[in-house]
């Protein structure tokens, strides 16, 4: 059965009728990985937000960090999950898969990242955003600590709380709008060993 077909239920503008430089978005994003993610569909009601919302995602996902890209998309599934984030943890699911190579880790981290074998660094990073999620004012110096010894430096564990917020806020859009992931999500990277 398929997932509903709206991609918010707020609606969506037409590309045509985006700015020029969101049309040149739309352009690279269906050249470079086939589809414009819904979420930036979604986003385009309000275009300066959307362009807020890229600018930070590029910041937090893709500029340096101690965190690798993997890491950060399993914060991202990992935080989804405690949401039930049905959007994130999809696409996300999916970006875990096609990064480790290894399609049990995107489900393993979306439906209980517990069971997957994880280095004890991974572990402290994923029970920290699983924490900072699901119960924020129980956060202390000992997570912070736990962390530390776990190998994180300051700016480490600064990026790995700015990415568990992202996803927060992210997961929150996504439940109020019904945002629905583009379905090629769904079996992208599957078929990998």
């Amino acid at each position: 059965m398929p997932q509903p077909s709206h991609i918010s239920k707020l609606g969506v503008p037409n590309a045509g009728e985006l700015d020029p430089d969101l049309q040149t978005v739309w352009k690279k994003a269906s050249e470079k990985i086939g589809l414009v993610p819904n979420v930036l569909q979604a986003y385009s009601l309000r275009p300066q937000r959307l362009r807020n919302f890229m600018a930070m995602y590029n910041e937090i996902m893709l500029s340096s960090s101690g965190l690798s890209k993997l890491e950060r998309e399993m914060v991202a599934v990992v935080v989804s999950s405690a949401n039930r984030c049905y959007y994130c943890l999809v696409a996300h699911g999916a970006a875990v898969r096609q990064l480790s190579g290894d399609p049990q880790l995107g489900e393993m981290m979306a439906l209980n990242y517990r069971v997957a074998e994880l280095d004890p660094r991974q572990r402290a990073m994923m029970d920290f955003a699983w924490k900072l999620t699901a119960t924020p004012a129980d956060i202390g110096d000992a997570d912070r600590a736990g962390l530390a010894a776990a190998g994180l430096s300051a700016e480490d564990i600064f990026d790995l709380s700015e990415t568990v917020a992202f996803y927060n806020l992210s997961n929150r859009m996504a439940h109020a709008l019904d945002m629905m992931p583009n379905p090629e999500y769904h079996a992208a990277t599957r078929n990998q060993a």
